[in-house]
């Protein structure tokens, strides 16, 4: 995963916490949107994408051998 790919998923888990503790997005989508936050940032510090292997992705820069 590239560094790129890293600081979107950090911004984008922020922004979907940030909606929901200012209750902008509540109830289930609420919920559902605070796992996938919370799966962007835990994927991010990690630096590894289990979808992406499947589909060949990556966005690293480098070519996987």
């Amino acid at each position: 995963m590239g560094a790129t790919d890293r600081i979107l998923r950090v911004v984008i888990a922020t922004i979907i916490v940030g909606l929901y503790f200012g209750n902008v997005i509540t109830g289930t989508l609420g919920i559902v949107l605070l796992v996938v936050a919370g799966v962007f940032a835990l994927t991010s510090l990690v630096g590894y994408c289990p979808l992406y292997a499947p589909f060949g992705i990556n966005t690293c820069g480098y070519k996987n051998t």
